[in-house]
This record gives structure tokens, C-alpha cells and sequence, in this order.
């Protein structure tokens, strides 16, 4: 059995969780985040919440406490996300490891893979074949992509090496490399054998305006990868782009799906009819009722 790292005494563990759990609320971060660091400490959070840690004379931890207070004070001084400071991040059923080469997946883009499910039901043929996952980052989309069309290919694109690096570490957790592809390049650049032949295409591309990125939380402004944030002035340059080359890469009837930006659900709905390669255009909320996601199929 492996001894553990480090012990701290269950007294010293309470009251260190609850200054923390006042600092995050000064600070308005979720208290949760806390328990994320401490999990990966090796601590069960029912021992938290029931209070009998405070009896325990030893508490087994997989980092010491003085690191694990370290990272918080790095979450509270300097904004880096949690996701970042433990190296993992949940997403529908996976557990993905992150890192500030990726944007962190979040949880509203875990609908891009229901719709793209519902969007199969009236030709169940599209859950087979070519899938790709444009700008996969993490790889969070191609994962989703494989577990929901087991029958498919998914060709995850990133312009970024390290990007690919992480996305390929977390499909061999899975056991899907055999299923996902990977191919470094910009955008369907890498994908020029396939013409005509993808059942699908998904991404969540840059979208926000790039005189607001600096302005966004500065967990996502000072730490997050600024080629997966920047669309350009509008916001909409790579939409543009994908809304413009993915006809020659979608087979007939194809689906076209995208996450966007609030706001932008009409500009890109007129680019798509404008374009007059697409056919049952609609735009998806997301569960705040946000107008996040744009769908399409090749005419």
C-alpha cells in the first residue's frame, strides 16, 4: 500500500476549510471550489460536511496542506481557475484533464452533443461515418462525439500542438483513440480527403469580440488560451469561416453545428440563410435561455 505523502491533524484541516470557505465568500468564489482542491488532496468531502474530521488526530493527505494552501492562494491573489490549479475538469460524464493550453469545457457546451443526437434522429445514417470537431481543445466535443456515435469517426482539428497534446491524453483515458482522430491545422485544412463525405460537423470556435476579451472575468482573460477566445472585431470571423467552407466538406443533409456568443443568434442564422447551402436553420437556447447554439443542415 502506498503511504500517503503527507498528515495533518483533523482540527488543523477544519479550521483552515473554514477560513477558506470565509475567503471565498469575500471574494465571490464558490465554496465548491475549495472542496475541488481538497479532493485532490485525497479527502472525501462527506468527511467535511459531517464535522467528524475535526475528531480524527491524523488526516491522510495525497498533497501536503501547505500546497494545497498554496493553490488556493493562487486561486484568491492571481485569479487562476480552479480547473487549471488541480489539472481536471468535469464534463458530461468524463473527467478531463485541463490545462492552460485548453479552454476549460463548460457545462452549457455539453448541449452542443444532445443536439447534435436529436438533430440524427430523422437519418440515423449520420451516426455513422465522418464526424469533426473543429478547434477540439481539450477534446472535450470529439469525446462527447465518440460515446454518442460509438459507429463514427471523429476527426478532432486544433491549430494548437499542445492543445492536441491534452486532447489525445484524454481520449487514451477513455479508450477512444481508436475512434477519434487527430490532425493539427487550421480549421478543415487537415481534412481535404474528406470532401463531401462528413456526416457532421461541431465546434466551439473563438466568438467573442476581440475589444471584450480583456474585459471578461480575469479568470478567463489573464489565464485562458486567447486563440480560443478571439473572433475577431465582431466576434464572428471564424463562424464566417465555417459558415463559408463547410459546404464543400458536408455530405447532403450534413449537420452544421456551432456554439456562439448572446447576441449573435440573428447575424449568424441571416450568414447561414445568405449563404444558400443550408436548409433547416435554427437557433437552440441554452438552460438559461440564452440563444447559444446554431444548427444547420447542407442543402
Amino acid at each position: 500500500m502506498t503511504k500517503p505523502l503527507a498528515e495533518v491533524s483533523g482540527q488543523e484541516l477544519w479550521r483552515w476549510w473554514q477560513d477558506a470557505r470565509q475567503q471565498a465568500a469575500i471574494a465571490h468564489i464558490p465554496s465548491f471550489e475549495i472542496e475541488w482542491l481538497l479532493r485532490e488532496a485525497g479527502l472525501d468531502r462527506l468527511h467535511l460536511y459531517s464535522g467528524t474530521i475535526r475528531n480524527q488526530e491524523k488526516v491522510p493527505l495525497k498533497l501536503p496542506l501547505e500546497e494545497v494552501m498554496q493553490l488556493w492562494q493562487r486561486r484568491l491573489e492571481d485569479s487562476v481557475p480552479v480547473q487549471y490549479l488541480v489539472g481536471v475538469a468535469p464534463w458530461r460524464q468524463f473527467s478531463l484533464t485541463v490545462s492552460p493550453a485548453v479552454l476549460i469545457p463548460r457545462p452549457e457546451t455539453e448541449l452542443l452533443i444532445d443536439l447534435a443526437i436529436a438533430a440524427t434522429v430523422s437519418n440515423p445514417k449520420l451516426r455513422q461515418g465522418h464526424w469533426a470537431d473543429l478547434g477540439t481543445g481539450s477534446g472535450a466535443i470529439a469525446l462527447g462525439l465518440a460515446t454518442a456515435f460509438p459507429s463514427a469517426t471523429i476527426h478532432a482539428v486544433d491549430f494548437s500542438v499542445e492543445a492536441l497534446a491534452i486532447a489525445q491524453i484524454n481520449a487514451q483515458r477513455y479508450d477512444l483513440t481508436d475512434q477519434i482522430q487527430f490532425h493539427q491545422g487550421s480549421w478543415f485544412q487537415p481534412l481535404v480527403p474528406l470532401k463531401r463525405s462528413l456526416s457532421g460537423i461541431v465546434s466551439n470556435p473563438p466568438y467573442i469580440p476581440s475589444s471584450m476579451v480583456s474585459e471578461l472575468q480575469p479568470e478567463v482573460a489573464k489565464h485562458e488560451p486567447q486563440l480560443a477566445l478571439d473572433g475577431g472585431d465582431d466576434g464572428l470571423d471564424s463562424i464566417r469561416h465555417l459558415i463559408s467552407t463547410a459546404p464543400d466538406y458536408l455530405q447532403a443533409g450534413g449537420i452544421w453545428l456551432i456554439e456562439m456568443m448572446a447576441g449573435q443568434a440573428q447575424t449568424v442564422a441571416t450568414l447561414l440563410h445568405q449563404h444558400g447551402s443550408y436548409q433547416d436553420i435554427q437557433i437552440h437556447a441554452d438552460l438559461a435561455g440564452i440563444e447559444r447554439f446554431a444548427l444547420a443542415a447542407r442543402s
